[in-house]
């Protein structure tokens, strides 16, 4: 079981947080999810959020069944790809305005991630197509993008009794001898949570900026309502 645990916790941190590896809440101010200026105590302690990575998926179509996407032709032209069949079937694009990376397959689905919000995966996938365009790869129509998921980091500015919220609330994952952070499936909205004691934490799962927002006040609510806070930062 605790082979398990720390497979999944690693798996976690590597896939839905890569952005950022020494630290989970950014110095910079946040977004705050309330409005008005806090007294100081506990009941008024405000959550701050961030978006740190979006990640879409896209797919072209071609003009006749069976048409492939030539990356190498792709890899030749342009010095901001890695393309290496060998190691990995998908050719590896990267854009810097807005920054993110595409990776791209020859069956014309494509996976963008690295963005900071949701609305730059039009920008980048405009971008994509261009660039085939001049390196004669040819496509029929404008892809549909989907947002995939979306990982924000975030601060609920209290300390917060971690081996209390495990016994007490459901669909939580807590072994602090392997890994000092609990995991938290929220059922709705559906997101998952990686909350430590500081009050920092991590979500991933949403699909729209309104629903981390959503998760994120409803996780604080719950926590004021089941007592689990050990005081305010």
């Amino acid at each position: 079981m605790v082979i398990a645990t720390a497979l999944i916790q690693n798996w976690f941190l590597r896939v839905s947080y890569p952005i950022r590896e020494t630290c989970f809440m950014p110095k910079k101010r946040t977004e705050r999810l309330l409005t008005g200026i806090p007294e100081k105590g506990i009941e008024n302690s405000v959550p701050e959020w961030k978006i740190e990575n979006v990640v879409a998926t896209a797919e072209v179509e071609f003009d006749a069944p069976g048409d492939r996407i030539e990356l190498n032709q792709i890899a030749f032209t342009y010095t901001d790809c890695d393309y290496n069949p060998e190691r990995f079937p998908g050719l590896c694009m990267r854009v810097q305005d807005p920054k993110a990376t595409i990776l791209i397959f020859s069956t014309g689905k494509m996976v963008i991630t690295g963005l900071r919000q949701a609305s730059d995966a039009d920008i980048i996938i405009n971008n994509v197509m261009k660039k085939m365009k001049k390196a004669r790869v040819r496509v029929k129509n404008e892809p549909k993008i989907t947002i995939q998921n979306i990982v924000a980091s975030g601060d609920l500015h209290v300390s917060i009794d971690l081996d209390k919220a495990f016994l007490i609330m459901e669909n939580t994952m807590y072994e602090p001898e392997v890994f000092p952070g609990l995991i938290y499936r929220m059922q709705e909205p559906k997101v998952v949570f990686l909350i430590f004691r500081t009050g920092r934490l991590v979500c991933t799962g949403g699909k729209t900026k309104e629903i981390v927002g959503e998760a994120v006040l409803k996780l604080a609510e719950q926590i004021k309502n089941h007592e689990l806070i050990r005081g305010i930062k």
